[in-house]
């Protein structure tokens, strides 16, 4: 495959994360001195074009950052953001961009100022390709497709690319995929240290991207699905201390093998919802990408009591829905509520209808949902309310501090096209509006504060900075704004509580970063930073 064609086919880390749009290749406009006939060098239409979807493809350091405004003397501490980009271009034109090789980059702020840092990740896989230099890797997690020199189906965790979520936790920093181990990462050079498996005592070959840090006792609920092999149907749930050590396992099976992205935490229980994609060995030895749609399957929630057994785990069915990521839960005597971005239907047009049927995009809609669980009840179903008709991104956040807790702000991305947008301006020309605003969602009010990026920036993920000692709802909200006019990129800085007034502070790069999937705030007393 030709390496333009690639990057008319690539996009960055991830869908939904407010990306950049489509990157266009264009050959150089001939000059006076230039012969008729084409460009002056042949190799220009090689070239790979400009724009926010082409990969760095170079580590990078900035030490003292641009600064527009003034950053908050109270943060003290780094903003870690994990995506990816292909290295090498992916062996089928159509793979999944989530099979992109892992980047790890950084902004750490400090007395007003602050430096940028960024690393791919280095993996097996990415150390294997870069010797051969050439993809290895075929479709995203099929073993069965990858080169013969790395085919290696029965340890499928050691092709991961650790591209998700950067995780900070027992003082150590962490770059997770949930297809394997998370991988140790330096917090202040981004240097990888290698995979993870908190001194042995964690036993499955996976490892989810969104484990839950209880803010009350410090543990983190972290868990693997496909835990013991390719398509397997074990769930393997863990404790684990403030301290990084394992204090408990619970091995159970889910209804179905499917994606299971992320989970929810109470004090008293653990959520585990999924629906809608399929997998199987046969599936996967077809050579195909490991997920397709189902669209005749019924979702999931699976509750398990914090203290409980692989008995003790009881699954809820209800209406299909592409569930990834969620908001928070809290329990309500015997009821549990869940607060959840989930989709109408499939989200991932790379996944495909295992029917044959075609993508259909209106149903790749995501709402803030309230969904209620009664324990108590013998019908194993739920009740689900959709709070606000704004569809939004489902890369949501809420004040860790309340993580498992009653909770009153929700956070997350959405797109407003009553706002301005400079489309002229825009990289690409003539592209649609982006995702354009941060929103918090007042639960308790209905009132929805929005923070709009500008005419010509596009958002990536939100991230909540507590301010410390303050309550609920109290300190920063932080992200990657891509100015499309000018192709560089920027971390924003605003005021939780007046998102309407815009901008504290703005840190510009010299240098566009491609989309994030996840990101971070570590304080300085959270990690050893220099």
């Amino acid at each position: 495959m030709k390496r333009r064609d690639f990057m008319g086919t690539a996009i960055g880390a991830t869908v939904g994360a407010g990306l950049a749009g489509s990157a266009s290749a264009q050959a150089p406009e001939a000059s006076a001195s230039q012969p008729s006939g084409g460009p002056l060098n042949p190799l220009a239409a090689e070239l790979p074009p400009s724009g926010f979807n082409t990969p760095l493809r170079f580590d990078a350091q900035v030490d003292d950052c641009l600064v527009v405004g003034t950053i908050p003397e109270d943060m003290d501490g780094a903003f870690y953001r994990v995506g990816g980009e292909f290295y090498y271009p992916p062996l089928f034109p159509d793979d999944a961009p989530l099979n992109a090789d892992g980047y790890i980059s950084m902004f750490r702020i400090k007395e007003g100022k602050a430096a940028f840092r960024g690393r791919w990740v280095e993996t097996e896989r990415f150390k294997a390709q870069r010797a051969a230099k050439r993809q290895l890797y075929g479709y995203y997690r099929n073993p069965f497709t990858d080169d013969p020199s790395v085919r290696d189906p029965e340890n499928p965790d050691r092709r991961t690319v650790a591209n998700t979520a950067p995780l900070v936790h027992g003082g150590k920093l962490f770059a997770t995929k949930e297809d394997g181990l998370p991988h140790l990462i330096d917090p202040n050079t981004l240097e990888t240290i290698g995979p993870w498996d908190f001194d042995g005592g964690y036993n499955s070959q996976t490892f989810s991207a969104h484990p839950k840090l209880d803010p009350i006792s410090g543990d983190m609920i972290a868990y693997g699905y496909e835990a013991d092999g390719l398509a397997s149907d074990s769930l393997w749930v863990y404790r684990i201390g403030a301290d990084g050590a394992v204090k408990s396992e619970v091995r159970t099976k889910v209804p179905y093998v499917s994606v299971m992205h992320d989970m929810a935490l109470t004090q008293k229980h653990m959520l585990f919802p999924f629906g809608g994609y399929v997998t199987s060995m046969e599936r996967l030895r077809e050579g195909k990408v490991h997920w397709g749609w189902d669209q005749s399957k019924e979702s999931y929630i699976g509750v398990l009591p914090r203290d409980g057994g692989p008995d003790d785990m009881r699954w809820f069915k209800g209406p299909l829905r592409c569930m990834m990521h969620t908001f928070n839960a809290h329990d309500e005597g015997d009821k549990i509520v869940l607060y959840a971005p989930f989709w109408d239907g499939n989200f991932f047009p790379f996944f495909p209808n295992v029917d044959g049927s075609p993508f259909r995009p209106e149903l790749a809609q995501a709402f803030v949902r309230k969904i209620t669980l009664d324990l108590s009840s013998p019908d194993d179903t739920w009740t689900e309310e959709i709070l606000w008709d704004t569809s939004i991104v489902d890369l949501g956040k809420v004040d860790p501090r309340v993580l498992s807790l009653p909770t009153r702000y929700l956070y997350t991305s959405f797109a407003d096209p009553s706002l301005p947008f400079d489309a002229d301006r825009a990289d690409p020309p003539g592209r649609g509006p982006p995702v354009n605003c941060y929103g918090r969602f007042d639960l308790a009010s209905g009132e929805v504060q929005r923070y709009f990026a500008g005419s010509t920036h596009a958002l990536q993920e939100i991230t909540f900075v507590p301010r410390e000692g303050g309550r609920e709802g109290q300190g920063y909200v932080v992200g990657i704004a891509s100015n499309l006019a000018e192709d560089r990129s920027e971390m924003i800085i605003a005021d939780a509580e007046n998102l309407a007034a815009g901008d504290i502070a703005r840190i510009i790069l010299p240098f566009k970063l491609s989309s994030q999937v996840h990101g971070v705030w570590a304080s300085a007393k959270e990690l050893p930073l220099t």
